[in-house]
């Protein structure tokens, strides 16, 4: 086959976020519908780049690269390891990231994912990243999905490093979450970079796209 510019936009995409949802495809490929986008995500698969499957219940399938995808973009040769508890979360994360790229009219040069992140970090070197970051206005963003609560003590590192990272560190969580709002909430008398958002604003956004 012969490979578009979008076809390799799809790959370098899926690869920074590790796997994507087709919905989530569309959006950052800029297809005009999701017929589009499926009937191209399918002819990307017959050629060997991609691979589809589908993991947990109620969940839709994800794509991620095959060997032949991340040699083709030259991101090395081994599959890509899916975890699959946090398959949720990482399409929440996707969710978020193109909300932000719509409200806040980004580009996706001004996003960096938490791969990338961990891989500027160089090998052997494992710590919290934060989901992805975004720059605007000379103003580096960082954007934590939290959707689970984390021990205090855990939280509030993660808090205070983002605080002396970054501009503004900005916290999606669920409304039912309250332990996890309520640590951010009395963190805010003390780091004043925090913003929280409520998961449901992000939910409700991406069902509003058509």
């Amino acid at each position: 086959m012969r490979l578009t510019e979008r076809d390799e936009l799809i790959l370098r995409e899926v690869d920074r976020w590790r796997a994507c949802g087709s919905k989530h495809i569309r959006w950052l490929a800029n297809f005009s519908g999701q017929r589009a986008t499926d009937r191209r995500l399918k002819i990307l698969i017959e050629a060997g780049y991609l691979e589809r499957k589908k993991f947990l219940y109620g969940v839709p399938s994800i794509y991620f690269l095959t060997a032949k995808g991340k040699s083709l973009i030259q991101v090395g040769t081994g599959t890509e390891k899916v975890k699959i508890e946090q398959i949720v979360h990482d399409r929440t994360v996707l969710d978020t990231a193109i909300y932000f790229i719509h409200k806040e009219n980004l580009s996706l040069n001004d996003i960096t994912t938490e791969k990338q992140l961990h891989q500027s970090d160089g090998f052997g070197i494992r710590r919290h990243r934060t989901d992805f970051i975004f720059t605007k206005d000379e103003q580096t963003n960082c954007v934590e999905v939290e959707l689970t609560k984390k021990a205090n003590n855990r939280l509030l590192n993660i808090i205070k490093d983002n605080f002396m990272e970054y501009d503004t560190q900005i916290w999606v969580v669920p409304d039912y979450q309250t332990a996890i709002l309520n640590v951010l909430n009395n963190s805010q008398r003390y780091y004043t970079n925090i913003e929280i958002l409520s998961l449901q604003k992000i939910t409700d956004y991406m069902q509003s796209l058509k």
